[in-house]
């Protein structure tokens, strides 16, 4: 009697074999690159020296400008891992070891993607208990605090791993193709100054950066009224996720075809 394997069977154990792999990735990205100075710099002190220098001289209560201060740290924290993990990765030689493993290009990309999501969770609590210490600001509505920080993240880190395609070596120029993208996207995404308040050009811009949705859900952790309904920032942040992942996948095997 011949025997014929279940293709259900194999799409399962290769499915498993993926989720592995891709979660190998994300331990490894902790493990190495978590704790390098760059991604410190960039992903830590650099949102909080830029939110203090806007801060200084107003008269804003900290009701007000904690939830504009966590959503700006997790804004730069879980997009921080993917531009630098990439280029040193190719520097190191790494990079082609990974695509050579029997784990798909996607699977690599979540576990990158899996890594800048942690990360930017873990450390923006640090802004959540300085401003409940230190400020009147109190946590309102958990649910939607954490919906904003869970899945702000994951597009953030999605969102890195997109401008980390380019076939570089060097992170300086990942980070700066980056910065590029990420520093005109906060001026128009509420964290600064409300929304509702932006000259009308800004309020058009708004809707096409995903900070603005994670924001408004940070809003509503503690207690305010964001510009955007709940509903409708939980799909976009969705959508951003998946279109930007889609972008990734095409981006970095068009040049691993290339052979760059």
């Amino acid at each position: 009697m011949m025997h014929t394997d279940d293709p259900a069977t194999e799409d399962a154990s290769t499915w498993q074999r993926q989720v592995r792999g891709a979660w190998t990735v994300a331990k490894k990205n902790a493990l190495l690159y978590y704790l390098k100075p760059p991604v410190l710099i960039f992903g830590v002190l650099f949102p909080v020296f830029f939110f203090l220098a806007f801060k200084m001289g107003r008269a804003v209560s900290g009701q007000a400008i904690v939830p504009g201060m966590v959503a700006m740290a997790l804004w730069f924290t879980a997009s921080a891992v993917g531009p630098l993990v990439t280029p040193w990765e190719r520097r190191a030689r790494t990079y082609e070891r990974l695509l050579c493993s029997p784990v798909s290009l996607k699977a690599i990309l979540a576990g990158d993607v899996v890594s800048g999501l942690v990360f930017g969770v873990c450390l923006s609590v640090v802004p959540i208990l300085l401003g409940l210490a230190l400020t009147d600001a109190a946590i309102q509505q958990a649910g939607w605090l954490m919906a904003g920080l869970s899945l702000g993240a994951l597009s953030f880190a999605t969102l890195g791993v997109l401008v980390a395609s380019p076939p570089t070596t060097s992170p300086s120029h990942i980070m700066m193709l980056s910065n590029l993208v990420r520093l005109p996207l906060i001026f128009v995404s509420g964290v600064f100054v409300p929304i509702e308040q932006m000259p009308f050009w800004a309020r058009c811009i708004s809707p096409l950066s995903p900070l603005s949705y994670a924001g408004a859900l940070i809003q509503r952790g503690f207690g305010q009224t964001g510009y955007y309904p709940p509903w409708l920032c939980v799909v976009m942040l969705l959508l951003f996720t998946c279109v930007m992942f889609w972008g990734a996948s095409r981006f970095h095997a068009r040049w691993r075809a290339k052979g760059l």
